[in-house]
């Protein structure tokens, strides 16, 4: 379908490459592009979807969004009120989704909704939706603290028809295939934010080195460059425990666990060296014209977007609770 067929180290690799670029907001598109939005349809997807859908997206012809946060179900998927209801031929779709990256521009989205009254996680399909269709309206481009150059839209559904061979794989299998998805999406936002970290650390070792104190460099004070040195090691640490989870997961491991682990530790990382080394940026830390200022608020996405602080901790010790007593 035009892909090269590699597996997934590839896509972390590929992650870690465009941590590269200055902003937050270029590599989370790229992100939902090619590793949040199409997983599904890839795995799951008919022929003929994947002609109509996959194929252009993969060339860049097309721009695609996820459709699955609503205003009332952010890290809470299971809660998505959104309905598709058959009739006949065509799915109705009913409600809306909130926080969706691309969504102003997208060509079409990958949308989960409710097929059926059952069960939370058994009830969910995932549906190719052409956001062009009568009864989809875009309300508005919503202003953010960071990711500014990432369109996010708030969109609402009014009795949309979409055709019932446009659904993904099997109806009620949705919750499954995006909980699939999600372990791919939380390692490729760690690789993403190395890049990153490094370059702030190393910007601000450069900075410090040059700006005088009381006659003397702040990078001369010891709690500065042991403070440095400190988060530099940690950086390495989650490199080595995403690395870890990528191999395990291309052998064809669970590795819930350790995903949960890395995104949680990335989150709480990427906010402790922004934080930190803004300060030894002082004021110039403040304003707008160092890329410091800039990851401090792009990055701050981390502990929320693709499963908050509190969801990761609640995976990771359900975990454990099925270790053996000691």
């Amino acid at each position: 379908y035009g892909g090269m067929g590699l597996d997934f180290s590839y896509n972390i690799a590929v992650a870690e490459e465009l941590g590269n670029i200055r902003c937050g907001g270029i590599p989370m598109a790229i992100g939902v592009q090619a590793g949040m939005a199409t997983p599904a349809l890839t795995r799951f997807g008919s022929d003929e979807l994947k002609k109509q859908f996959l194929v252009p997206t993969i060339a860049g012809d097309l721009v695609v969004c996820l459709g699955v946060s609503e205003a009332g179900a952010g890290s809470d998927v299971a809660n998505i009120k959104t309905t598709a209801v058959r009739k006949g031929d065509e799915y109705v779709i009913n409600g809306g989704k909130m926080w969706t990256t691309s969504g102003c521009q997208a060509d079409w989205m990958c949308l989960l909704a409710n097929t059926s009254e059952g069960p939370p996680h058994r009830n969910k399909s995932l549906i190719c939706l052409p956001m062009n269709l009568p009864g989809i309206h875009v309300a508005k481009k919503i202003d953010k603290l960071g990711m500014r150059s990432s369109d996010t839209a708030q969109i609402f559904f009014e009795d949309v028809r979409v055709p019932s061979k446009n659904l993904i794989g099997e109806e009620g299998k949705g919750f499954t295939y995006q909980m699939l998805q999600f372990q791919e999406e939380r390692l490729g936002a760690v690789a993403t934010v190395l890049t990153p970290l490094e370059t702030i650390i190393q910007e601000t070792i450069d900075y410090t080195r040059q700006r005088k104190v009381f006659d003397q460099t702040v990078l001369h004070n010891q709690a500065v460059h042991f403070r440095l040195a400190e988060l530099a090691t940690e950086v390495e640490l989650l490199r080595s425990l995403l690395y870890r989870t990528v191999a395990l997961y291309v052998e064809g491991n669970d590795m819930t666990k350790f995903a949960s682990m890395a995104k949680l530790k990335a989150g709480r990382l990427a906010r402790e060296v922004t934080d930190s080394c803004l300060q030894f940026w002082g004021g110039m830390g403040f304003t707008s014209e160092v890329l410091v200022s800039r990851f401090y608020r792009d990055l701050r996405l981390l502990s929320i977007g693709g499963g908050t602080d509190e969801t990761m901790l609640s995976i990771i010790c359900k975990y454990m609770e099925t270790l053996p007593s000691k």
